[in-house]
């Protein structure tokens, strides 16, 4: 458990760190397709991806779903780790490239031979 804490608190540190650090992580997120917004917030010694708006008849997409995230700094911008998705019962390897405005996010299944990526934009507040 003290590994996972001293991940988030690094996670958390470049989110809210100086300007050189990267970008935030923290806020809400609307996905590329147009079909979902998550809002990545701490959760216990993690960080979770909430969904917070779906389209209406997106099919296996609901208001209040999570992936729970465990995630390291990976050199510049990158953020990597391990997702949880109590929904589905899947874990994923995940990769998170985070800028100011923009994210873009890989996950795999199956020793990395399923893999998704998907592009992200920062929501407004």
């Amino acid at each position: 458990m003290r590994g996972r804490s001293a991940a988030l608190a690094i996670v958390l540190g470049l989110a809210s760190g100086p300007a050189g650090a990267a970008a935030p992580l923290l806020g809400e997120w609307a996905r590329g397709d147009g079909k979902a917004r998550v809002r990545i917030e701490p959760c216990g010694d993690a960080l979770c991806a909430v969904n917070s708006w779906v389209r209406p008849g997106t099919a296996g997409e609901r208001i209040g779903d999570r992936l729970v995230m465990t995630l390291a700094p990976d050199g510049g911008s990158r953020l990597q780790g391990k997702a949880w998705d109590p929904q589905r019962r899947l874990n994923y390897s995940l990769r998170v490239e985070v800028g100011e405005r923009t994210m873009s996010t890989r996950g795999c299944l199956v020793a990395g031979l399923l893999c998704a990526e998907m592009g992200w934009s920062r929501v407004a507040p």
